[in-house]
């Protein structure tokens, strides 16, 4: 009985998914790239970092690591699957402007540093600096996610987005 209980509060936890960078706010849709804006990579949000590195939005644990450098997928303790993918079309630069401070497996802190980025270097090259926050795993259905409504995000304090149990 006592594990039941337990089992149903532990089901009504929230997960809230904190700026991985400073910047403005932007809902999925407004991302100009189909394959994020049209949620085929499941539920989100995005950044316009304005300045700072990447850092853990939530706790959790390393589950990819981009052989270009661009993104990091983190699995939160609540099941979540995050990816971060650092501006669009960076897969391109191959690995120029980024320095990956994890690798898979890892076990990471809300606020840790996870990629040091060159954003001037992104800006030159790339498509654009925007850095969608994307739940890989969204679309399996057992989760909500709502979005903030906050439009400046401050990393590691502003929540932009938070899971709960449906």
């Amino acid at each position: 009985m006592l594990f039941n209980l337990f089992k149903k509060e532990k089901e009504k936890e929230e997960l809230q998914i904190y700026a991985p960078v400073n910047g403005e706010i932007i809902p999925i849709e407004e991302v100009p790239d189909p394959v994020f804006s049209q949620k085929m990579m499941g539920e989100g949000v995005a950044v316009i970092p304005t300045k700072g590195n990447i850092h853990a939005p939530v706790d959790g644990t390393i589950i990819q690591v981009a052989p270009t450098k661009h993104a990091v997928g983190i699995l939160a303790k609540d099941g979540s699957e995050i990816l971060i993918h650092v501006g669009l079309e960076t897969v391109s630069l191959k690995g120029e402007g980024f320095k990956v401070a994890v690798n898979n497996g890892d076990k990471v802190s809300a606020g840790q540093l996870l990629i040091e980025v060159d954003w001037d270097y992104i800006q030159v090259h790339a498509k654009s600096t925007v850095t969608p926050i994307v739940i890989t795993n969204s679309l399996e259905g057992n989760k909500q996610y709502i979005m903030t409504g906050d439009k400046e995000g401050i990393q590691g304090k502003t929540v932009i987005m938070t899971s709960s149990a449906k």
